[in-house]
């Protein structure tokens, strides 16, 4: 039976002997994120709203040392997190992306259980001691240090029914919706920029699935793909080398 698609409300975590965890917030119907007024000269106002999104683009880095000083309210991000569910894209409409927002305690919580299943790791010898100690422990509590962390997940109840209709590309849905999946983590890695927040995107699926499903109820079908951290910035980020853009764009009948 397939799952009803999440819009409009966060997860109401579970309790657990794992940690104590904080009364899920709901998320209100989503209003608008931003407005703009009409322009004089619309030639004049695409150009400011293209020049806008790239600023934007640019803007949107890699910060690793994260603080708990929130440059605005949850409900800020909440109306983000709601703007990206309902405006992000899905090839066929499939609308299979799932957002678990984990905010303050929980995502607190959240990386505990990550540092918990790094130990017993540590303890089968997987990761030796060393490592843990002197790079990943201070690696999870440097993340442990933000503000919240958006988990990334896939709904395949909702792909299914399209592979099986449309047998010829029926290969091709898994792949087009982690393209819409990445789309969400990068218009809320620079939504969350634009609000003040300095995040950084990370892969600690399949290692953290179960404990994290079992903490938060997430069904077991869920496809994790990706965690996004972020906090107040508390450093900058680190040097970008660009490759030549005429080794990675071409362009025909430009006029």
């Amino acid at each position: 039976m397939a799952l009803p698609r999440l819009t409009s409300r966060l997860f109401s975590p579970m309790r657990s002997s794992l940690c104590r965890l904080t009364p899920s917030i709901s998320i209100a119907a989503a209003r608008p994120f931003s407005s703009s007024s009409p322009a004089l000269n619309q030639n004049a106002a695409v150009a400011s709203k293209t020049d806008s999104l790239v600023e934007l683009a640019k803007a949107r880095r890699t910060i690793y040392q994260l603080g708990k000083n929130s440059p605005v309210p949850d409900s800020k991000i909440e109306e983000l997190v709601n703007a990206a569910i309902l405006n992000v894209p899905s090839a066929f409409n499939t609308q299979s992306t799932r957002l678990l927002v984990l905010l303050h305690r929980d995502h607190e919580c959240l990386w505990d259980v990550v540092i918990g299943v790094f130990q017993n790791l540590v303890k089968t010898g997987a990761i030796p001691e060393q490592v843990w100690q002197q790079q990943t422990l201070p690696k999870l509590e440097g993340f442990k240090a933000g503000v919240g962390t958006i988990l990334f997940y896939e709904d395949p109840s909702h792909i299914k029914p399209f592979s099986e209709k449309f047998s010829l590309y029926k290969d091709q849905f898994q792949p087009w919706a982690e393209h819409s999946n990445a789309m969400h983590q990068y218009f809320l890695w620079t939504g969350l920029e634009s609000l003040g927040f300095g995040a950084n995107l990370q892969h600690y699926n399949p290692l953290i699935d179960a404990p994290v499903a079992k903490q938060w109820d997430v069904p077991s079908n869920w496809r994790l793909l990706a965690q996004l951290v972020f906090g107040s910035p508390e450093g900058s980020p680190g040097e970008k080398i660009q490759k030549p853009t005429e080794e990675r764009v071409k362009i025909y009948g430009k006029q």
